[in-house]
């Protein structure tokens, strides 16, 4: 059987993007080939992002930020953005794909104390995983009723 193709974008490709990528990695098991990028990268995945992910069992830690630009050109079967401001800068993709946006608050952006902070990551890490599992229910019942992207 053929994966599903899914691209998850955001603006730094450091936290909400990431955490979507391990989520469905783990989630979706072999039935995803799952990337992430960003329009503006940054140089490494959010830290606390990589730690919050830890604390869920989930291992982000060897992911790094790319540019969406070096997936212009592939197929997609979903394309996916996870902040506002991608949603709003992404580029047109070529090919038959669906584009989807969530909205989830930057962690990143998050002030205050480091556990303040941990916290916000908590909160969207759990958003992103609910998310993630209707997505990956909704493609479930798909397959079952021979509805195949």
């Amino acid at each position: 059987m053929r994966k599903i193709r899914v691209l998850f974008l955001c603006t730094g490709n450091s936290a909400r993007s990431q955490m979507a990528e391990g989520w469905l990695r783990q989630l979706g098991g072999d039935r995803f080939d799952v990337h992430s990028a960003g329009t503006e990268p940054k140089d490494q995945v959010n830290p606390v992002a990589i730690q919050a992910m830890a604390e869920a069992g989930v291992d982000i830690s060897n992911q790094k930020p790319k540019t969406l630009r070096i997936f212009l050109s592939e197929p997609w079967d979903y394309i996916i953005t996870v902040c506002d401001r991608a949603n709003e800068t992404c580029p047109v993709f070529p090919g038959d794909h669906e584009r989807v946006h969530w909205s989830f608050e930057d962690p990143a952006a998050a002030i205050g104390t480091d556990i303040e902070r941990l916290t916000v990551f908590r909160r969207v890490r759990g958003e992103i995983a609910q998310r993630i599992r209707l997505f990956v229910n909704m493609e479930n019942h798909r397959l079952a009723e021979g509805r195949v992207r």
